[in-house]
């Protein structure tokens, strides 16, 4: 048996219209899962899941009812629901003292609170199907600080113990929750960054080992592995992606 074979499992990958969401849907696709995505751009959706043979939804993730509705669709469509990677973000940059209350809860909203109801929602289903995956993630922002982050970075390091406290929880449920934390991938909101940060390219060059920006395709192999058989004595952990970013001193 390949405990890496997806085949028969059905996953949501939230954001997973486009970056590092529709990287990790390629790899569980390849892998032999049934997927649903989710974004609110409706192009993007009809083009990803059309690359994947996927279903695509529409939804507010900041939306409480609306988060829980799409979990609960996804898991209709797809005949039960075994996987989910909580994938949306999004990232207003600027110095702690420019943030209005507004901005940090929409970061707060988008990048956390909407994985925490995501995943509430689909404990039912996981639990009710005897089991499941989840994926939450962070960011190498969840391990450092920079001063235009502090949203953001504040959003990523919760989803890292927010991780921790479910895998505890749902670990008899046999229910696994694993965070992964991205570096420097290329996606369009990392070319956001570059525009707006003077030497951010540079510097990400220098401080990686593998002496390059990550890929969304980077993300596949451990989207596989944390949605697979081949992980399930795996629970509450938050691996870096980066290339070797986050053990540079």
């Amino acid at each position: 048996m390949n405990p890496f074979d997806l085949k028969g499992k059905t996953a949501l990958v939230t954001g997973g219209n486009g970056g590092i969401g529709l990287g990790m849907a390629q790899g569980l696709a390849q892998a032999g899962a049934k997927l649903a995505i989710a974004g609110r751009d409706k192009a993007k959706n009809a083009q990803a899941a059309r690359s994947l043979d996927a279903i695509a939804l529409e939804a507010d993730l900041k939306d409480e009812k609306a988060c829980r509705a799409l979990v609960d669709e996804a898991a209709r469509r797809l005949g039960r629901l075994d996987i989910l990677i909580n994938n949306a973000g999004m990232n207003v940059r600027k110095q702690p003292q420019e943030f209005t209350l507004d901005e940090w809860k929409l970061v707060m909203d988008t990048n956390l609170t909407s994985a925490f109801v995501a995943s509430q929602t689909a404990y039912a289903h996981m639990k009710k199907a005897g089991g499941g995956k989840i994926v939450n993630i962070g960011s190498m922002m969840s391990i450092f600080g920079a001063s235009f982050t502090t949203a953001y970075a504040a959003s990523k390091g919760g989803i890292v113990q927010m991780t921790r406290a479910m895998a505890t929880a749902w670990a008899r449920d046999n229910i696994q929750v694993n965070a992964v934390l991205p570096g420097w991938i290329d996606t369009a909101l990392t070319r956001g960054a570059r525009e707006q940060v003077k030497g951010l390219h540079e510097s990400v060059l220098r401080r990686t080992p593998s002496g390059r920006w990550g890929e969304p395709a980077d993300l596949s192999g451990i989207a596989v592995f944390l949605s697979s058989k081949a992980s399930d004595f795996v629970t509450g952990t938050a691996i870096p992606v980066d290339g070797g970013y986050s053990v540079q001193g």
